[in-house]
């Protein structure tokens, strides 16, 4: 019973309480001067709301709403078109609908429609664009109906239950030919191999790697050795790359996932640069995965925090699939790459290794010089992340700060190239192409 007024009230708009509170005034006011004309006034623009509020109870709006979203996998600043058809499923005519349809934050502001008298039965569409400025997976709905009587005075509100999804995945920038291809595998798995057979001593073997079938274990080796190995036999090679993504939180400038965060300047030409630097390094995690699964490479992609893991019964990402899982990655809050570098390990041998790093010190990159041993097909991006910055006050302490990022980001670099790595710096105004062309001495490819 308390609660009758304050679901009342709550029903009011903004007009209906104005009239409300009116009335009350006026019949206080004919009460006061005995004036009986102007009680009767406020009894009758009392009487307006609670009949509005009659109309609206009795009204009932039975709806159904169906999405389209065109394409439901967009890359990131790539606009969706989205069509809700709505159908009536009453035997009445409908009344004034308010519809807003509520998308997440991130997506921009929701879209409002008013449909007016909707025939029993009939259908209508509603349109709009969305265009999604952050990686990830989105719900687009439901609806939000709000029928309000024909004065305006009383309003009656409820949300459906139906949603689309819409994946927003990073985009892919075209690269040019060149660059460590999966083709130049490297120790354990050469090109083709033919494995001797002839006898127990004369097969080929190597050390155990997650994944590998059991029955294939070669008993005699492992108790000489002391190590779990398992036989080779011929087989084609399969081309494999790996790449180890830097996505610490600690090595980033991050910005807030807004549609009104400021931008930071990026490459000429480009309408949507990345908005921080982790956004930097998965689009060229992106691009240079797809890039390598394109030439029928096997890809596996480490973090600090794992693996991004392939379906069931596969051993690598396919380009779909590396970008399904590239759209949900977020910053981390690992101290190190010690992880990441302990998996890097355990792909030695099955390809190129390309680090994609953030801002690094020379003590970061230190178990990275171990992995490989000058062979040139290793490739490190280190990036500068003081591009994204905000802007600076005129005091010292920033400029200082930079200056010490720079000198690690040069430590770093001279350890690896000492070690035979192919390295290459970039910055906000540096494209993933751009980068890529530096490390591989191809030109890049211009973007269509």
């Amino acid at each position: 019973m308390r609660r009758a007024p304050g679901r009342a009230l709550s029903a009011l708009t903004g007009r209906g309480r104005c009239l409300v509170g009116g009335g009350l005034a006026l019949g206080a006011a004919g009460a006061v001067l005995g004036e009986g004309s102007l009680v009767q006034l406020a009894v009758f623009v009392l009487a307006l709301p609670v009949l509005a509020a009659l109309s609206v109870a009795r009204g009932r709006f039975r709806i159904t709403s169906r999405r389209t979203t065109t394409p439901a996998r967009v890359p990131r600043g790539t606009p969706a078109q989205v069509v809700v058809e709505l159908g009536s499923t009453d035997t009445r005519r409908g009344g004034l609908w308010l519809l807003t349809e509520q998308l997440p934050p991130a997506l921009g502001p929701s879209p409002r429609y008013t449909v007016s008298g909707l025939p029993a039965g009939g259908r209508t569409a509603l349109r709009y664009a969305v265009t999604g400025r952050s990686r990830g997976r989105y719900e687009l709905g439901p609806l939000r109906l709000r029928v309000v009587d024909p004065f305006g005075l009383v309003e009656r509100t409820a949300a459906g239950t139906g949603t689309a999804p819409l994946v927003v995945v990073p985009r892919v920038r075209p690269l040019g030919p060149g660059g460590p291809g999966a083709e130049q595998g490297r120790g354990g798995d050469g090109a083709r191999r033919s494995i001797a057979v002839h006898g127990d001593d004369d097969v080929s073997v190597r050390e155990y790697r997650r994944g590998d079938d059991l029955r294939k274990v070669h008993w005699r080796a492992t108790a000489r050795t002391g190590e779990l190995m398992v036989r080779m036999e011929e087989r084609p090679w399969h081309p494999r790359g790996t790449l180890l993504l830097d996505t610490r939180a600690r090595a980033h400038l991050l910005t807030p996932s807004r549609p009104d965060a400021a931008t930071v300047p990026g490459p000429p030409g480009d309408d949507c640069p990345p908005t921080d630097s982790l956004e930097w390094l998965v689009e060229a995690a992106a691009s240079i995965g797809v890039a390598l699964a394109r030439r029928g490479s096997t890809v596996r992609v480490l973090t600090d925090t794992g693996e991004l893991s392939p379906g069931p019964g596969r051993s690598g990402l396919g380009a779909d699939e590396l970008l399904d899982r590239l759209a949900v990655v977020g910053p981390s809050r690992a101290a190190d790459l010690g992880g990441a570098f302990e998996a890097a390990c355990r792909a030695t041998g099955d390809g190129p290794l390309i680090c994609l790093l953030g801002a690094v010190g020379p003590d970061d990159v230190a178990p990275l010089t171990q992995l490989r041993h000058g062979t040139g097909h290793d490739v490190a991006v280190l990036l500068d992340v003081t591009g994204w910055a905000a802007p600076a006050g005129r005091g010292r302490r920033p400029v200082q700060a930079h200056d010490a990022l720079a000198l690690q980001r040069e430590q770093a670099a001279a350890l690896l190239t000492e070690a035979g790595w192919r390295v290459t710096v970039a910055g906000a105004g540096c494209g993933v192409a751009d980068a890529w062309a530096a490390v591989t001495g191809a030109p890049a490819e211009v973007p269509a």
